[in-house]
């Protein structure tokens, strides 16, 4: 992973990101010495948004199934079909 101070973000914005829209690599941006952001290009942070909420979503369904709160095939059938209307 690429790293930069803040400074040089500042003075070479526009050659840093051609260079991180050419490798598809991550830029640390550092203050004083200090992690301070993190740059993505759109489409790896797009990616990356979907892939979230994709888990989030496997994380509910497993969380309900321990809790007991299914529906069986049936029953999902039919809030499926009231939904869709």
């Amino acid at each position: 992973m690429k790293v930069e101070l803040v400074t040089n973000l500042k003075r070479q914005a526009t050659k840093i990101l051609a260079d991180l829209h050419l490798t598809k690599e991550p830029v640390l941006i550092t203050e004083h010495g200090q992690p301070s952001a993190y740059l993505v290009d759109v489409q790896d942070y797009e990616f990356m948004q979907r892939r979230l909420e994709l888990l989030e979503g496997l994380s509910r369904g497993e969380r309900a199934v321990l809790e007991g709160k299914t529906y069986s095939q049936s029953e999902a059938r039919e809030k499926m079909r009231k939904w869709l209307k």
